[in-house]
């Protein structure tokens, strides 16, 4: 094997056993490439120089419209939990459904659902979801091994709900990918696929899944009724039904048009999540004292200012004007709405949050780009190429032997460490081979990478339920409990493999006979 080959080889096993030592992910990457890519030179093996493109690259990721949608999902994601929102859908739903065996676990699962395409974030979902729900569960008998496993397997729905953050950052990776793919393979007018075309491909598999969840908790109900009781006797009343209505249908409507908005074209990604962020705001400010009329202004200016774009040519005089001052009416009534949610407490909590987080991912993505620059500069996307064309089998044998690494990278990696890392390195041979069609990779990886995020003994969603759950669960309870789920997701990737209509079928419905992929 040829020196520099084997030198991208031993920083991979470097960068992995660094990660498993705990040193902070974006440092190790940093950290391994510059010193492998010093080492490289000074033997001889790699120029340097190389490193002149890192400034250009990170510009590129500083500039990519596409991951601006960070940001802004993460932010309407977390004003809806510091505004207690999510809070008042799981007590409202487990009120309505706790008379039934197993109904406060089916609450769980169905808020879950909202809770991930709201948030994005796993994290944020398990600390929500574990803190309102597991102490009701426990204080009503249910078993300790189901009630983790629920929590745990409904909160990692985040990574696969769309407006997930892993979508969109995998869909940029992939985007990128496919188009040197094609460039490799003489076409100098790529294609591309876009994130509309991930949350598209994700949302009939995610909700599959979901289906999945909920029939195994209706089996349990049956077969076990004693691991899940009612939390009480008699039907809701008429009254709860009503509240139930208040607190659903508000949020529900957000992520409708979120989501509506950019599988059917209206907008990008990107200004759909700003419109979220927005929306998150007003509701937030609904629920404090003095903002509802601030908030009737901005749906009112919104509404008006639809009208006149129908009625009015917005460019003649009388249109302009009149756009003007309905535009100045709603910036006033959202200035007045961020002033409420400032005083109750809510943005400054929610700001700080977001930054975070958002500086966590996009420091993760400079230091994966180094890391990506160095192996490329010391052959190893080549090598990985050699390596999956001659694997018997052909394209299938390829897929899987990725699907298992990334499976098993999942005891020492994040998954957004795998989607900056492993992604660009294995997506442009496999999208090469004949017939992989970009959605169907993307998903089966956002799927994959779904499993591993729970998986014992290391998936991150262990740790975050570990650390918020009360002293009665244990850390058994949460291995025991989340086996089934883990097998109802491996069950999930089978199905997808053989049918991949579940993933291709709705964005070649939405966007032609290849999706957007054109």
């Amino acid at each position: 094997m040829p020196l520099p080959e084997l030198l991208a080889i031993v920083m991979v096993l470097a960068v992995c056993a660094l990660l498993f030592a705990g040193y902070p992910v974006a440092l190790t990457l940093g950290g391994v490439s510059l010193a492998f890519a010093t080492l490289a030179h000074l033997i001889g093996v790699l120029d340097i120089g190389l490193l002149y493109a890192l400034p250009q690259r990170i510009f590129g990721v500083m500039t990519n419209t596409v991951l601006l949608a960070i940001p802004l999902f993460i932010f309407m994601g977390v004003m809806l939990e510091r505004s207690s929102i999510a809070e008042d859908l799981l007590e409202t739903m487990g009120r309505l459904f706790g008379s039934l065996p197993g109904g406060l676990g089916i609450s769980v699962v169905l808020v879950g659902v909202l809770l991930a395409a709201a948030k994005g974030v796993v994290g944020a979902t398990v600390v929500t979801i574990a803190l309102i729900t597991l102490p009701t569960m426990l204080r009503h008998g249910y078993d300790a091994r189901l009630a983790a496993g629920t929590v745990a397997a409904t909160a990692t729905l985040a990574q696969i709900m769309p407006p997930a953050t892993v979508l969109v950052l995998l869909g940029d990776q992939l985007n990128n990918s496919y188009q040197a793919a094609q460039l490799a393979r003489g076409n100098f007018a790529p294609d591309s696929v876009s994130v509309s075309d991930l949350f598209a491909g994700a949302l009939v598999p995610g909700l599959t899944l979901v289906a999945l969840y909920l029939a195994f908790l209706i089996l349990v109900a049956v077969v076990r009724p004693a691991a899940v009781p009612p939390i009480r006797d008699g039907a809701p009343d008429e009254g709860a039904w009503i509240h139930l209505l208040k607190a659903l249908v508000v949020p529900v409507l957000l992520i409708i048009v979120v989501l509506g908005s950019i599988l059917i074209g209206l907008a990008t990604p990107t200004e759909a999540a700003a419109v979220g962020a927005v929306g998150a705001v007003l509701l937030a400010a609904l629920r404090t004292e003095r903002a509802q009329g601030a908030v009737a202004v901005c749906l009112g200016a919104f509404a008006t200012l639809m009208i006149l774009r129908v009625v009015l040519d917005l460019r003649d005089g009388l249109g302009f004007a009149l756009s003007l001052i309905v535009m100045a009416a709603l910036a006033l009534g959202l200035l007045l709405a961020l002033r409420a949610v400032h005083r109750a407490g809510y943005l400054m909590a929610t700001t700080t949050k977001t930054t975070q987080t958002t500086s966590m991912i996009f420091t993760i993505l400079i230091g994966a780009t180094l890391f990506s620059l160095v192996f490329r500069g010391l052959g190893g996307d080549d090598m990985v190429h050699r390596a999956l064309a001659n694997l018997r089998g052909g394209t299938a044998g390829a897929i899987l032997i990725v699907m298992l690494a990334m499976f098993l990278l999942g005891f020492v990696m994040d998954a957004f460490e795998i989607i900056f890392v492993v992604v660009p390195i294995v997506a442009v041979p496999l999208l090469q081979m004949p017939g992989v069609d970009p959605v169907w990779l993307g998903i089966l990886m956002a799927v994959n990478l779904q499993t591993s995020y729970m998986h014992p003994p290391l998936g991150p969603t262990l740790f975050f339920l570990r650390g918020v759950a009360p002293p009665e669960i244990t850390t058994q309870h949460i291995y025991v409990g989340i086996i089934p789920f883990v097998l109802i997701q491996l069950v999930m990737l089978v199905v997808l493999w053989f049918v991949p209509g579940l993933a291709t079928g709705l964005p070649h419905l939405l966007y032609g006979s290849s999706g957007s992929i054109q």
